[in-house]
């Protein structure tokens, strides 16, 4: 049913086959508008969940707007709060370069302001005015104190007044030889004249303080006059976005306010001095006007797709970075960083719920993004409360994204159980089927799609019978016959080893041997194990008889999982009873080797024998176990190989030995479906290939588990000589009669089965045993149970 003959001209598929529930819940998820509708992806690994989103994900979001871009810029009324502007798409990147080229035109503009000729004479003359002032109230305070001999002296520490004679100050010495009445005049004058002094010096600071706050405003008349240009070229480039207006309001009012500061750093510029506070590194005085992009879109490329695999608490919501500074550690806006959902803000977000689970506060903090609407950058310590050092706070951004969790089945119905606001955020679940069926349909499609993987991952071109093989290969790791596996993984993988065998032996095409050999080899590299437990099957260090018959005893089928393959092999089950109180004993759950569903399996069998045989006493000991086991015994897949057993030791009937038996049953007898049927068919296949093969050996399986049958080539060859049968059953009378040669029997109306049946020599057991019971008395054994109990 292949339609090419290589998958080189075969079509491409794009198609996600066989996954239509999980694709109509993504398609609701990403194109509803309601608030919690996020999607959790789930099924098993390497089933394609993540590759479905993102191809969903990515034909929507070529269609959706490109979101706004998001920039934080400094607060100047509160520096520790950056503020957040929303920009149209591609705006952020072109506002950052004009701050910047703003910034670098300040630091030109501003020192030319102050080193103009124009500045220079205004300044002057403002100084010069302040000086004139000063001098005039000095000049006349020295009139009055000339006229009445006084001189008015200025030394470095300050003016005084000294008394005078014919122009030359009087030296103390000859003052105090002056006439008392002379002296008395001259102190009269002198104090007279220091409080003239005095309220001129008074008037000193209030000139200064005039002259500063005229200085002041030239300085910022002069930078208002330098940047108000480059400034208004701005608000006009920017004029439809009021929000890059106000903040150009506030980036001139604060150039012009720190008109001082800019001052004295031109003062500085020639010299080796360094200022106080010296700037983060890279942004100098102007490091306060330039423009955190935080998140910039190109106008046209649609809505954002972000895959997080690194979920971290930062990594989701953003972090704030510091710089060392003299010994410190110091960070401003232009060091906060954008987290994951920063980044898919108008868009969508994909991560991997285990690993969100396993990053410390991660899905608390995702949660909290999801149930606010909004992204907050904070440390990890503020978040908890555990931090009291000062920080930034930046403005929260508003969120308006779509999240998708890929995991699996049992961790979402975990999250159902234990977190009572996971429904609440993630209100569709899209599960993923793990098989399709095996129509011919589906055949194309698979055929279609091993062409497209074949060119997406650039391998040689299968044929048409390496690309049934393949999709054969499908149906065995589905367990199903009428099923195809859809673990996209796993046959990536397979093709990639058959292409890699295809150029090792030189051939331009893959072929079916190069399929068969990956998976042959990919079986070997994981059969060690096996194999050394064959050996010991074959050596009978582990004994397994393959012929002959025996009564108590039967080969039961068991599965091994050994990472991703599993391999199966018979286990030598034996049952023993004597004359007892109705007792069932399972040996290995009594020494606790036995898990719950295999003691389930157990006390069906007592439920079985009560409804068969419960008219007559049960007046027997029973014991099973699985011998030669060391380790835990799980399943119930063994049930009908211990009942058979259990029926075989009670009858005194023998049991082919060359027949091994999986099956699980119900307490009618009914044999119900088991797993792993292909693996432990192929384990006593080659347990008795390893000894000889001869005609009657083969396997009982439920009739239910047909259809799961997808054996190995080998298996199929020796059925079709005869030497390997698989016989499927569907009660326990079926599969004794296949196991003694004897047929189970039927009960007359009275409940008495034939005697020449199994069932009547069971049954004449019991009544044996009943019998030596009651012969004994209830002295040696107690009363004769009517019951099994397990």
């Amino acid at each position: 049913d292949v339609p090419f003959a290589t998958t080189a001209t075969s079509p491409e598929v794009t198609a996600i086959i066989g996954q239509e529930r999980a694709v109509e819940a993504i398609e609701l998820a990403i194109t509803s508008s309601g608030v919690g509708f996020n999607v959790y992806a789930l099924g098993p690994p390497g089933i394609g969940k993540a590759t479905a989103l993102r191809q969903y994900l990515a034909a929507r979001a070529a269609h959706d707007p490109s979101p706004d871009d998001w920039c934080y810029v400094h607060d100047f009324a509160d520096p520790q709060r950056p503020r957040a502007l929303r920009l149209p798409a591609g705006t952020g990147v072109v506002l950052r370069e004009e701050m910047a080229q703003l910034c670098l035109e300040l630091g030109g503009a501003i020192p030319a302001a102050f080193e103009s000729d124009d500045y220079r004479r205004r300044k002057e003359a403002i100084e010069a005015e302040f000086e004139a002032r000063r001098e005039a109230g000095l000049a006349e305070v020295e009139r009055r104190a000339k006229a009445a001999g006084v001189a008015l002296v200025r030394t470095p520490l300050g003016i005084g007044l000294a008394p005078t004679r014919d122009g030359e100050v009087v030296a103390p010495d000859e003052f105090r030889r002056l006439p008392e009445a002379d002296q008395a005049r001259i102190r009269e004058e002198i104090e007279k004249l220091e409080g003239d002094l005095g309220d001129v010096l008074h008037q000193v600071p209030h000139w200064q303080r005039e002259t500063r706050g005229r200085l002041r405003d030239l300085n910022r008349d002069a930078i208002k006059a330098a940047v108000g240009h480059l400034i208004d070229e701005l608000r006009d480039r920017f004029g439809q976005l009021p929000a890059v207006v106000g903040y150009l309001d506030d980036v001139e009012r604060d150039v012009v306010r720190r008109a001082p500061e800019f001052f004295t750093l031109a003062a500085q510029a020639d010299g080796p001095s360094e200022p106080a506070n010296p700037p983060l590194p890279d942004g100098g005085p102007f490091r306060r006007y330039s423009v955190n992009v935080l998140v910039g879109h190109d106008p046209g490329e649609g809505a954002p797709i972000v895959i997080e695999d690194h979920p971290t608490y930062a990594n989701l919501v953003g972090r704030t970075e510091y710089v060392a500074q003299l010994g410190t550690l110091v960070t401003d806006f232009t060091l906060i960083r954008a987290g994951a959902l920063h980044r898919a803000n108008g868009g969508y977000l994909v991560l991997e719920a285990d690993k969100v689970l396993l990053e410390p506060y991660a899905w608390e903090q995702l949660k909290r993004a999801l149930r606010t609407r909004e992204v907050r950058v904070e440390p990890l310590g503020q978040s908890l409360g555990l931090l009291t050092t000062a920080t930034l706070e930046p403005e929260p951004i508003p969120l308006d994204v779509r999240v998708a969790l890929v995991g699996d089945r049992r961790l979402y119905y975990l999250l159902c159980a234990y977190d009572h606001e996971f429904l609440e955020l993630f209100k569709v679940a899209a599960d993923f089927e793990d098989d399709v069926d095996w129509t011919r349909d589906n055949t194309v499609l698979y055929a279609r799609l091993i062409a497209t993987l074949a060119r997406r991952e650039g391998l040689r071109p299968f044929s048409a019978a390496a690309t049934a093989r393949t999709i054969e290969h499908l149906a065995r790791l589905a367990e199903d016959s009428g099923k195809l596996s859809t673990h996209m993984g796993r046959l990536v993988d397979l093709m990639h080893e058959a292409d890699h065998r295809a150029g090792a032996d030189g051939r331009a095409t893959v072929g079916p041997t190069d399929v068969q050999h990956a998976i042959d080899a990919r079986i070997r590299r994981s059969s060690r194990l096996y194999e050394r437990l064959q050996e010991e099957i074959r050596s009978s260090t582990i004994r397994i008889d393959v012929a002959g018959v025996a009564p108590g005893q039967i080969n039961a089928l068991s599965v091994v999982q050994l990472g991703d393959e599993r391999f199966g092999h018979p286990s030598r089950v034996t049952a023993t009873v004597r004359v007892g109180r109705g007792e069932l004993v399972d040996i290995e759950r009594e020494v606790e080797l036995g898990g719950p569903i295999h003691s389930k399996g157990v006390l069906i069998l007592a439920g079985f024998l009560a409804r068969r045989f419960g008219k007559s006493p049960l007046a027997l000991h029973a014991s099973l176990v699985f011998e030669q086991s060391y380790g835990t015994v799980e399943g119930d897949s063994a049930s009908l190989a211990e009942l058979c057993a259990l029926l075989s030791a009670i009858g005194g009937i023998p049991i082919r030995q060359d027949l091994a038996v999986t099956g699980s049953i119900d307490q009618h007898g009914s044999v119900q479906a088991i797993g792993g049927v292909n693996e432990k068919t192929e384990g006593f296949f080659d347990a008795c290939a390893a000894r000889g093969l001869a005609a009657g050996q083969g396997v009982i399986i439920p009739a239910a588990n047909v259809k799961h049958l997808m054996l190995a080539s080998r298996v199929r060859a020796a059925a079709r000589t005869g030497l390997f049968g698989v016989y499927a059953v569907t009660t326990v009378d079926e599969a004794l009669a296949l196991l003694t040669g004897l047929p189970a029997g039927t009960p007359d109306a009275d409940g008495t089965y034939p005697a020449d049946s199994a069932y009547g020599r069971v049954q004449a057991a019991l009544l044996a045993f009943a019998e030596v019971a009651e012969r004994f008395g209830r002295q040696t054994l107690g009363d004769a149970a009517t019951v099994v109990r397990p």
